[in-house]
């Protein structure tokens, strides 16, 4: 025989034909989708918080840089009022009262100048605190200076000289701020620098992540765009398909109102050349018998003769009759039936027909047993008269919660994706009534076979086969 394993090609048929089961594109689109959302998130909180940290950086540089601008300028403004305040000191009258009160304001000055300058100097880094601690030293040496002027006698001999150095000590605090403000407005640029750079990272990464999220969504939209299509394509397919099979449907009604016709035109030419013919015989053969005067000699041989015809009768009726639906089918079962229409089809043709009852409990529902009889007939029918084959197998085969039916031929065989007779649509018919599948497996100059799945429902343990 030409087959080797129907019954995988059957089951690999069966795997293909339910695509559903295997994770498709929509499922990798879906993450697609899912994943360019995640990453829009990430980017947009990404870019948000990168704002925030720029602008708190910068509103932090800038506030650090008045503070400290602030600061000087209190510097300046102190030494501006002690420089201010030794003027008019040396111009007045020097009682001790009035020394007292000038050195009261003179202590004031100093001690608001410098809480001002220690705070800022505590408040800032370790590495921006030398300029601003020279600042403090100088600016120390200057108020002791203003106090020994207060406290000298300004119109002796060394009051000159202590104003001397007072002016120049105070040229040098005051040049000492200037200094100091132009190494706080070159953190000042340096910190913009630096805000700047992160701002221009930030930008390039905004850059880079919306390029890729785009490209992302342009391969998305391209897969989206490729994936209906092809269900487009697909929808286009199972309607051409649905159109022919309403064709093939229409074909078929067609076809069984014609088989329909022909099976009463056979049944009367049957009832009319056989049984019509053998009665009217049976009845003249009883008429010359009631019209013989007295019995004779030839009353046995026309007993006889009636006899024959009787039983011919009786077994033409009997062909139609299984014809029709075969009684071993409801009283034997479906391999009885089987069998005899395998030796029927082998008397009339000579074609070889083996019937294999694999593990079969032959309990099939009613619906069951006629649709495997019906498939066999029709199947047998067209190895005789399409296929030539010389020799039939059939296989029934029960496992599980189904049933598996295998025709087998050696006959010429034919292409089953151009050629598709109204026979095996019918059997497709009978099958898909029943929630089976039906596939044929054949080639030119490779025979045929024609494979059933039916399923089964389970049957309860009491009821099995009775012992």
């Amino acid at each position: 025989m030409p087959y080797t394993d129907a019954t995988a090609d059957t089951h690999s048929a069966a795997s293909h034909a339910y695509p559903g089961k295997r994770i498709g594109p929509r499922a990798a689109m879906i993450f697609g989708f899912c994943a360019l959302l995640v990453l829009m998130g990430a980017l947009s909180i990404d870019s948000l918080r990168g704002f925030y940290d720029i602008e708190a950086s910068s509103g932090q540089v800038r506030h650090d840089y008045l503070n400290r601008e602030r600061t000087l300028r209190d510097v300046r403004f102190g030494l501006y009022e002690s420089g201010n305040l030794l003027r008019e000191y040396a111009l007045s009258k020097h009682s001790s009262r009035a020394r007292e009160s000038y050195l009261t304001q003179l202590h004031d000055m100093r001690d608001h100048t410098n809480t001002t300058l220690d705070a800022r100097i505590r408040s800032l880094p370790e590495e921006q605190k030398v300029p601003f601690r020279k600042l403090a030293n100088e600016l120390n040496s200057y108020w002791l200076l203003a106090d020994r002027i207060v406290l000298a006698d300004v119109h002796g001999g060394d009051g000159v000289p202590l104003g001397q150095l007072a002016l120049n000590q105070r040229a040098t605090v005051l040049s000492l701020t200037r200094e100091v403000s132009g190494i706080n407005e070159l953190e000042l640029r340096e910190a913009e620098r630096e805000i700047s750079n992160d701002f221009a990272e930030s930008r390039h990464r905004l850059r880079v992540a919306t390029i890729f999220g785009l490209c992302l969504g342009l391969l998305l939209a391209v897969s989206v765009v490729f994936y209906i299509s092809r269900l487009e394509r697909r929808a286009e397919e199972k309607y051409l398909e649905s159109l022919h099979t309403q064709r093939e449907l229409k074909q078929l009604s067609k076809r069984l109102v014609d088989a329909q016709e022909e099976e009463r035109q056979s049944f009367s030419r049957e009832l009319h050349d056989q049984i019509g013919q053998s009665l009217t015989a049976l009845i003249m053969d009883l008429q010359s018998l009631s019209d013989s005067p007295q019995p004779s000699v030839a009353l046995p041989g026309s007993l006889r003769k009636i006899k024959l015809l009787a039983e011919e009768c009786v077994k033409d009726v009997r062909n139609m009759a299984l014809l029709l639906r075969p009684s071993m089918l409801d009283d034997i079962g479906l391999i009885a039936a089987l069998e005899w229409q395998g030796r029927e089809v082998s008397k009339r043709t000579g074609v070889r027909v083996d019937v294999v009852a694999d593990h079969f409990a032959d309990n099939l529902p009613e619906g069951h047993r006629t649709c495997v009889y019906r498939v066999v007939q029709e199947a047998l029918h067209n190895c005789v008269k399409h296929a030539n084959a010389r020799h039939v197998r059939i296989i029934v085969k029960e496992g599980g919660n189904h049933l598996t039916l295998t025709i087998e031929d050696d006959g010429i065989g034919f292409d089953p994706t151009r050629q598709r007779g109204m026979g095996i649509l019918g059997m497709r018919e009978r099958v898909t009534r029943l929630d089976g599948s039906l596939f044929v497996d054949s080639s030119p100059d490779r025979g045929t076979c024609v494979c059933v799945e039916l399923p089964l429902a389970p049957v309860p343990q009491s009821e099995g086969i009775p012992s």
